[in-house]
């Protein structure tokens, strides 16, 4: 199986042995984040550094003024690793060593637009607003974020792209200093949760024949056992019917669909469009159920493979969570990658990775990608290495 490892460019510029050290684990990619998300990031074998602070959502490549001048939602550049291009350095470094690179990109997940320009997040049912979450159906941030998908994407050094929050975004979010977990949602209520009520999205729920009116107070009424303790943490679609109700539910999801849609196949087309040269690959970070949100987002199979190459499916888990989102692509035709966390500080389990892989192997996928071989200890990267040997019969 071919394999990728996640890594930032701050992993790689300043750190002469970085490059080496990877391509010695046994993968043949690196997929390098060009957009990302504000994050706080342990830089554990970087000669210089411990800690890089991303202190809010950037690009890290000097953005085309051509293409923002004049326009109020255009990325924002880092400051926070030093040179114009640290991405192209990083890039290079790593091709250098014999490695392929695909570009990692963060669409949909941006709470500094969201502080500077609050009239583009999503809205609650409640009025609350989520600086981290664009509403994808609002113009403007379709606009930017197509734009922002086929500049980030297409960097020079790339053979191809993975697209993380192509789709919506919600309640969820690792946010700095989170308090939100003293009441339990299933995933249903985050479903709930996640439901927009801006204007853009109050004229949508109108066009699929839904009272925007009808289904806040659904909302609003559905989550009234969850906050009084007395309601259950209902999981999976059925949790959202019986939530809910399956009238409004299925409206809703019919119009978020619509959007998501809209937006991944105007980002895939506009990604493209700008690549360099033919047989640029564009993979989708996604999950099988069409109604998650998030870094992976809901996805119909048949759709989401008929629009772009494939897909990378989070895999950390027991065996049970692996076979729900991969069983659901068995016999479509397109990349299937699973997704690993190997970093057993944040719950991933790199010394199972082979026994795991093969486990994904035998449900349809073709790829690992691991997460994230900066941020893992040595004896993870070790872990990782061996791991690696093994799946290839070494």
């Amino acid at each position: 199986m071919k394999a990728s490892v996640f890594l930032y460019p701050w992993d790689v510029v300043g750190d002469p042995d970085a490059a080496g050290r990877i391509a010695e684990l046994g993968v043949e990619q690196v997929t390098l984040a060009s957009a990302y998300h504000s994050t706080r990031a342990l830089t554990p074998r970087h000669p210089g550094r411990r800690i890089v602070t991303a202190e809010h959502a950037a690009v890290l490549y000097p953005p085309d003024p051509g293409r923002w001048e004049g326009r109020v939602l255009r990325p924002y550049r880092q400051t926070w690793v030093a040179g114009e291009d640290p991405y192209a350095e990083a890039a290079g470094i790593l091709a250098d060593a014999g490695l392929q690179v695909h570009s990692w990109v963060v669409l949909a997940h941006n709470s500094r637009l969201g502080a500077e320009h609050p009239d583009t997040s999503v809205v609650n049912a409640y009025g609350d607003r989520y600086p981290w979450a664009p509403c994808i159906a609002q113009p403007a941030v379709r606009a930017y974020l197509v734009d922002l998908a086929a500049e980030a994407a297409a960097r020079p050094g790339a053979s191809g792209t993975e697209l993380e929050s192509c789709g919506w975004y919600g309640f969820a979010h690792l946010h700095a200093h989170d308090k939100v977990s003293g009441v339990a949602l299933g995933d249903a209520a985050q479903y709930l949760m996640s439901l927009c009520f801006c204007a853009d999205c109050r004229a949508g729920y109108a066009a699929v024949d839904l009272d925007p009116d009808e289904l806040r107070a659904g909302v609003r009424r559905a989550l009234e056992p969850v906050w009084a303790g007395t309601g259950s943490a209902e999981q999976g679609w059925a949790g959202v019917e019986k939530l809910l109700g399956a009238g409004l539910a299925d409206a809703s999801l019919r119009w978020r669909v619509q959007v998501a849609r809209g937006l991944q196949e105007a980002a895939v087309a506009a990604v493209r469009d700008a690549a360099p040269e033919p047989g640029f690959q564009v993979l989708l970070h996604a999950d099988p159920a069409p109604y998650r949100t998030g870094a992976n987002v809901g996805t119909d199979p048949a759709h989401i493979l008929s629009t772009a190459d494939g897909v990378v499916l989070p895999c950390t888990g027991g065996d049970a969570a692996r076979e729900a989102v991969l069983t659901p692509y068995a016999g479509l035709s397109g990349v299937v990658a699973a997704n690993f966390n190997v970093v057993t500080g944040m719950g991933g389990s790199p010394s199972t990775l082979a026994r795991d892989a093969a486990h994904a192997a035998s449900l349809g996928a073709g790829e690992l990608r691991l997460y994230h071989a900066g941020l893992a200890s040595g004896p993870d990267l070790s872990a990782v290495g061996d791991a690696l040997s093994v799946i290839r019969g070494g």
